[in-house]
């Protein structure tokens, strides 16, 4: 399951919804809302790359706080 179990799922949902900020997951040629768990739940477990967009009013706490989250779980994404 490449190491993505449901805490670490819940984990990066939760801290995204504390932001106002829109935080998009592009992963396998998919966009997935970071927010929403069951689109969490499908694109970690089969994707290897992850790249975050985020944009709105706190997007640069929001940026480091989902980078944080991402390798506090041994996941390695780039916020573009």
């Amino acid at each position: 399951m490449n190491g993505v179990d449901t805490k670490t799922i819940i984990e990066i949902a939760a801290k995204a919804a504390e932001f106002q900020s829109s935080i998009v997951l592009r992963a396998n040629n998919k966009h997935i809302d970071v927010k929403s768990i069951l689109g969490l739940s499908v694109t970690l477990v089969t994707a290897q790359q992850y790249l975050l967009e985020i944009h709105g009013p706190d997007e640069n706490e929001a940026k480091t706080a989902m980078v944080k989250v991402f390798e506090k779980n041994g996941l390695n994404v780039k916020v573009v």
